[in-house]
């Protein structure tokens, strides 16, 4: 780089560093600006080193609920092996790809980390299981979703400062974690393709309105996404560490059939454990490379100056090819009924199912049984409230302490091995 070059560099680093203190890198015009955030619901002063995404993530990463999330499950439960992922490994890679592909596309790299560590905040014990026992659960009190709890969870039911419940998060930052899948209503806030706004996203939205008829920002996006390619490939992992699935079983899908062939090309005697992980890590790549190859033609189609022209382009723009969603849903599919719906799964899940009812029945029909702190005036209050207290108790629970909580409460739990 020449002298001109580099002074004209350094010229243009100095103004955009401009109120964002030591935060700066490279962003493009159409990406999210600390320096001009919403802002949060209750004020605060800035801080001089870190923009208001970094504090975002990093008050992410010290709560609680972050914590929780290395005794939750993905697919298999924490106790069936210390290499399965949890919730928290794999927000940690969701957060790893999210970096990524906001990098690759000029974004806010700390916006699209911190809505990727906290998109899984509101999940159960025992993954998807947990959340369908407590959806039923509370049917006649609103439902239970886990994306809705997230928002409970960072505006409500953390309580580590002085001044606010939550952790009073930027309105990116939680624009992202509801939005983070598109729009959740049309123009007039009914829910979209037959399915309700949940409650308490709507009751949030009257205090702070997220826009929830218009599409999230592009580092949600690439969070979005990033969890797609991220459990695709670490639940392919798992299956093979299990048992449950098998290198030849892979070789019948278009997607990994095409990796393990150049795989099986370049090198002939790998051993299966090392087949299995090039697969992932090449599998990853692929749809990473896939994904921003996609989403800079659709920047240039669309051409947005603002982050505003991308929550009104009417589009996901982060998104994989057809060729490449193609060969995702194949995969999905196949991850579904081969290892989802195993029957070794599906017997944990039966038993996980029956801890979390059992669990809830419990602190409904007794709500002293639940620690100082929940149990407090619950059988003074309508059923409603003390529901939704039960189950934020409940969905904040990990793994271990419900099976805890229930060989307390019950004569026998069952086994989930």
């Amino acid at each position: 780089m020449n002298g001109e070059a580099a002074s004209q560099q350094a010229a243009m680093m100095t103004a955009n560093l401009q109120g964002i203190g030591f935060g700066y890198r490279p962003r493009a015009v159409y990406a999210c600006d600390p320096a001009h955030s919403r802002g949060r619901f209750y004020p605060e002063d800035e801080s001089p080193t870190r923009t208001p995404f970094q504090r975002d993530r990093d008050r992410i990463v010290h709560s609680t609920a972050f914590r929780r999330l290395k005794h939750k499950t993905q697919v298999f439960i924490a106790h069936e092996g210390d290499h399965y992922r949890t919730r928290l490994t794999h927000s940690i890679e969701v957060a790893q790809i999210a970096r990524a592909l906001a990098r690759a596309l000029f974004c806010d790299e700390d916006l699209a980390e911190a809505v990727a560590l906290v998109h899984d905040f509101g999940h159960t014990p025992f993954g998807h299981t947990g959340e369908e026992a407590l959806n039923e659960k509370m049917a006649l009190w609103g439902g239970f979703d886990h994306n809705a709890q997230s928002l409970r969870v960072v505006s409500r039911l953390e309580r580590r400062y002085a001044e606010f419940d939550g952790l009073n998060l930027t309105w990116e930052t939680l624009e992202g974690l509801v939005k983070h899948n598109g729009p959740l209503a049309d123009s007039g806030g009914k829910g979209l393709n037959g399915r309700p706004v949940p409650g308490a996203i709507l009751v949030y939205n009257e205090l702070h309105d997220l826009e929830l008829d218009r599409f999230a920002s592009l580092e949600a996006q690439c969070a979005a996404i990033a969890d797609d390619i991220a459990y695709n490939a670490h639940d392919i992992d798992d299956g093979l560490r299990s048992g449950l699935l098998t290198l030849d079983m892979l070789r019948e899908l278009a997607l990994p059939g095409r990796i393990l062939a150049e795989v099986k090309d370049r090198y002939p005697r790998l051993d299966p454990v090392r087949v299995g992980h090039e697969l992932m890590r090449r599998q990853i790549t692929l749809m990473v490379e896939d994904v921003i190859a996609t989403a800079r033609a659709g920047l240039d189609e669309i051409k947005p100056q603002s982050a505003e022209d991308v929550r009104a382009a009417r589009r996901t723009i982060v998104t994989f090819s057809p060729e490449m969603a193609q060969d995702e849903r194949e995969l999905k599919s196949f991850l579904y009924n081969n290892l989802y719906r195993h029957p070794s799964v599906l017997e944990v899940r039966k038993a996980a199912d029956r801890v979390v009812r059992d669990l809830f029945d419990a602190y409904f029909a007794e709500p002293r049984e639940m620690p100082e702190g929940w149990r407090e005036g619950l059988e003074r209050v309508d059923n409603h409230i003390k529901a939704r207290d039960v189950a934020d108790f409940l969905a904040g629970m990990t793994d271990t302490y419900a099976l805890k909580e229930h060989e307390r409460l019950f004569d026998r739990t069952p086994e989930l091995r």
